[in-house]
């Protein structure tokens, strides 16, 4: 795996040297640092390596996609000089024929969006600790939604004015079809189709029927993780979800960590970072608490993992769920998540 790793750094700088437009850049920069890439692909196959392996490749792999950062950049910046002096050219010939009447020639660039810049920001640092990243449909059955994650019939969540039913009469026996509520689908299928030991994280969009705040939108994304082996504990649960905090927050930041429950995990327990607004008194972001919670985690129920075929008196497991847009929200300080899908770009181009 080092090898292709050496072969696509060596290939990308060759392609990249003979290009000299925006467009041909967009199509490098997918090819070799997007999310359906090859070094991508690399990075989601670290979990089938040895810990030995996976330590050293995934070192590299990620050397590569910052020198291909690099590269990109440094091209882009070249192209703009171009395109600087070019337009230059053009109207030094316009002045010299006295029009000067005409307007400037603004060459705006697109960039991610905050949101996705996250995403892709929390799947490496889970990938560096060896997990792998996979997704599923965003359209679910209740099945996968409910079922199988040890929520009764009866739980709130599956009432139809909490959650956006699209086929509420399917005849197919995994159930009503719905627009999932939450990434967690995702691991109910991952326990059902995978053997142990399982490492990976799930990115997604998720929908729910709620009313629209600073906090909340009925369109919102999560990234859930599940870990099932033989002999993890609790203690494997926080150290992972430490490692998480202080790589994407930063050591000065405090965490919490107290019970909570939810219906697919026992015992289970919430994570909340002191408030970046009010360090702590309390505010409208924080709902006057100091603390804004950012996960759900826990043990993984015994019965969850029964139901996915895999022995609960052989193998442990954990899980967690993180509101991805708390995080910026956390580390920027913004007060309100709707900014970030109002399409105002004098916020966007801030990140």
């Amino acid at each position: 795996m080092r090898e292709k790793l050496e072969e696509l750094l060596a290939k990308a700088r060759g392609e990249i040297a003979g290009i000299d437009d925006g467009k041909d850049l967009e199509s490098w920069r997918i090819r070799y640092l997007g999310r359906k890439s090859e070094l991508t692909n690399i990075l989601r196959g670290l979990a089938t390596l040895s810990l030995e392996e996976r330590k050293a490749v995934g070192a590299r792999a990620n050397e590569v996609k910052t020198l291909l950062a690099e590269v990109l950049q440094q091209k882009t910046e070249e192209l703009k000089r171009e395109s600087a002096q070019q337009s230059l050219r053009v109207d030094d010939a316009l002045l010299a024929r006295g029009d000067v009447t005409l307007p400037g020639r603004p060459y705006p660039v697109g960039r991610l969006h905050l949101i996705t810049q996250t995403i892709n920001e929390m799947c490496e640092i889970f990938a560096s600790m060896g997990f792998q990243v996979v997704e599923g449909p965003e359209v679910e059955w209740d099945y996968y939604n409910f079922a199988a994650l040890n929520f009764p019939e009866e739980h709130p969540s599956r009432n139809d004015y909490s959650t956006f039913w699209v086929d509420w009469k399917s005849p197919n026996p995994k159930g009503p079809i719905l627009l999932r509520a939450h990434t967690t689908s995702v691991s109910a299928r991952v326990i059902e189709s995978m053997e142990p030991p399982i490492r990976v994280v799930e990115p997604g969009k998720c929908y729910r029927y709620e009313a629209i705040d600073a906090t909340h939108g009925e369109v919102f994304y999560q990234l859930d993780g599940l870990a099932v082996d033989k002999g993890i504990t609790m203690a494997d649960l926080k150290g992972t979800l430490y490692e998480f905090a202080r790589r994407y927050f930063g050591e000065d930041r405090r965490v919490r960590f107290r019970c909570d429950f939810f219906p697919f995990v026992e015992p289970g327990v919430e994570m909340a970072i002191e408030c970046i607004i009010c360090h702590g008194e309390g505010c409208q972001l924080c709902r006057g608490e100091g603390w804004l919670e950012i996960l759900g985690a826990g043990m993984t129920h015994p019965e969850v993992l029964r139901r996915g075929g895999i022995d609960p008196d052989v193998y442990t497991s954990f899980a967690f769920g993180i509101g991805i847009e708390r995080m910026p929200m956390l580390r920027y300080g913004v007060d309100d998540l709707r900014l970030f899908y109002g399409n105002d770009l004098r916020f966007l181009k801030q990140f």
